[in-house]
C-alpha cells in the first residue's frame, strides 16, 4: 500500500485523508536532499519497520518488522562516521540522535528507506514518520501525524508498504502560463519590485 505525504500538508491513509507536518524547509527532490537542511525528500520510500516504546504500550498489530525501542538506542547523523544513518548504540563517539525522548514524538517510528541502499556521506539521515507536535511545528526533515493517525497506518500497511512525498504546489512553469493569460486579457501584470540600496550618510 502507498500513502501519500503532500507539500501542502495533506496526507492520504489508504483513501482516507488527514494533516501531516513536513520539513522546516520544505519539500526537495531527493538528489538535492542535505544533511541538516531541514528539507523532506521528494519520493516513494518503502517503510523498513516499525519502533515503539514498550514503557508506554504494547506493540501494536501490523505486518511490518517492529522493535521495541531501548533508552540507549540512537541514529548516527555524523556524515564522515561509518556508521551514517544507521542505528548506533548510545552514548556513540560521533554525533547521533537519541531516539528514546521525553516526549511523545518518537513513541512510534516508521523508519523509512532513505539514502540507506547504499548511505551516501551529507545526503541526509534519519527520515523518518514519526508522531506530530501538539502544535504542528515543523519537522527537521521527517514525515509526522497525529499519534491515532500512525496507529492507522502502521494497522494498514505490510511489507511492501511506502509512503510517497510529492510537491503539489504551482509549477514555476504554471506561474509562467498564468502571467502570460494576465497579459492576454489585459490585466496588469504583477509588479518587480526592484530592491535599492542603502543611501550614502
Amino acid at each position: 500500500m502507498l500513502f501519500t505525504a503532500m507539500s501542502d500538508g495533506r496526507f492520504d491513509i489508504g483513501g482516507r485523508e488527514t494533516r501531516c507536518a513536513l520539513g522546516k524547509g520544505g519539500v526537495i527532490a531527493a538528489a538535492d536532499k542535505r544533511e541538516g537542511d531541514g528539507c523532506s525528500p521528494l519520493g516513494v520510500w518503502p517503510i523498513r519497520r516499525v519502533l515503539y516504546r514498550p514503557d508506554k504500550m504494547p506493540p501494536p498489530a501490523t505486518a511490518l518488522p517492529i522493535q521495541a525501542l531501548t533508552p540507549t538506542d540512537g541514529w548516527c547523523d555524523a556524515p564522515g562516521d561509518p556508521n551514517y544513518n544507521r542505528p548506533v548504540t548510545l552514548p556513540y563517539p560521533a554525533s547521533a540522535e537519541a531516539l528514546w525522548r521525553d516526549d511523545k514524538v518518537y513513541d512510534f517510528i516508521l523508519v523509512l528507506a532513505h539514502n540507506d541502499d547504499p548511505v551516501i556521506p551529507l545526503m541526509g539521515s534519519a527520515i523518518f514518520l514519526h508522531v506530530a507536535r501538539p502544535n504542528w511545528e515543523p519537522t527537521e526533515g521527517c514525515v509526522a501525524l497525529q499519534a491515532w493517525d500512525v496507529l492507522e497506518l502502521i494497522v494498514k500497511a505490510g511489507p511492501g508498504s511506502a509512503v510517497s512525498i510529492v510537491d503539489v504546489n504551482p509549477h514555476p512553469y504554471l506561474d509562467a502560463m498564468e502571467h502570460m493569460d494576465e497579459v492576454r486579457r489585459g490585466r496588469p501584470p504583477r509588479p518587480t519590485l526592484n530592491v535599492l540600496p542603502p543611501r550614502a550618510k
